[in-house]
């Protein structure tokens, strides 16, 4: 009994260890484009929580999650200073004892930007400061356009890179920006709804994240990264991005509480300042490196990063939140 009592008080969890089992023996059903469309499906359910964010934030609140320029600036240092500054410290020691496109995958990994979805999903699950995580994301992604390209030709030389802001920036607002207006706008009809039905409302981004692990350990399956390198090197590389998640998680929550943010902003710090894009990661090393014949095992490291961020920062996501729920019942 204590056992079905602690499952079902960690069902979030346990529902990722699941959705990863399952990618592991059914990856054509999940992946992108497959029967089930994950791709697309998480994409709605992304649309629907940022919809739902409108509805339940105040105009205030947002107002507040703007204009708050340090914890701005403190996770786009994080995404553009301290990621990359990991290359200039370690490069050398990559290159030397690893293959060559390996050791690029890595440098790109660092600099490459946020995501939105799930750091701004991950944000609300942890009862963060969900408007700075929008913006943070967000502004993340538009500054990746121009940076990511200019620290890979600083860092690897490769030239000629050309990408599409205006694509980026209409994707953007597709995603985040759109929903949210329309919940601000449909706000004064529809609060009295999602309070009712509130126990529903705040699970549903903990639903998407389960199907948005499932499709990326799908989409990882089906393209080969577990069987195309020797386990050593799998080893290495998986080893590596746990390591480089876990300084960067705890340096940037250290360095948070060290700025005397509050636990919202820290939230929105952590799940803003850790995560590396995947779904924008892959086009743009497509347009970096061309038909790089290496481009499977530069890709590898973000491959083996992004699925480990999504599931390491959910079930820091619930402690956070679970830490929020105290503060509120001590107050």
């Amino acid at each position: 009994m204590n056992v079905l009592n602690k499952i079902k008080k960690e069902w979030f969890i346990v529902g990722m260890i699941i959705a990863i089992a399952l990618a592991t023996v059914t990856p054509t059903i999940g992946r992108s484009d497959g029967i089930l469309h994950l791709d697309t499906v998480t994409k709605l359910g992304v649309v629907l929580v940022f919809f739902l964010h409108g509805l339940g934030l105040s105009p205030k609140s947002i107002k507040a999650g703007i204009s708050n320029w340090r914890l701005h600036l403190y996770v786009q240092s994080a995404t553009f200073i301290a990621y990359p500054l990991l290359w200039l410290l370690f490069g050398n020691v990559f290159m030397n004892y690893m293959p060559a496109a390996l050791a690029f995958g890595f440098c790109y990994l660092f600099v490459l930007p946020s995501t939105i979805s799930s750091s701004v999903t991950m944000t609300s699950v942890g009862k963060g400061n969900v408007p700075a995580a929008i913006f943070n994301a967000s502004l993340s992604s538009i500054l990746g356009v121009f940076i990511t390209p200019l620290f890979i030709q600083f860092f690897m030389g490769y030239e000629g890179v050309q990408l599409d802001l205006m694509a980026s920036v209409i994707s953007i607002a597709k995603l985040l920006l759109i929903p949210m207006i329309a919940g601000q706008l449909l706000r004064p009809v529809l609060l009295d709804w999602t309070t009712k039905h509130k126990s529903i409302v705040g699970k549903l981004d903990k639903y998407v994240i389960i199907l948005i692990v499932y499709n990326a350990f799908c989409d990882s399956v089906i393209n080969g990264v577990w069987s195309q390198f020797s386990i050593a090197l799998l080893a290495l590389s998986f080893v590596i991005c746990v390591v480089v998640l876990l300084i960067m998680v705890h340096g940037i929550q250290w360095g948070a509480r060290r700025c005397g943010f509050a636990l919202p902003d820290e939230v929105a710090a952590v799940f803003c300042g850790t995560k590396k894009t995947l779904a924008a990661g892959v086009p743009m090393a497509k347009v970096i490196f061309g038909a790089d014949p290496t481009l499977g095992m530069i890709l590898l490291p973000i491959m083996l990063y992004h699925p480990t961020q999504i599931f390491y920062c959910a079930i820091l996501a619930n402690r956070y939140a679970r830490q929020s729920d105290a503060a509120s019942n001590t107050q």
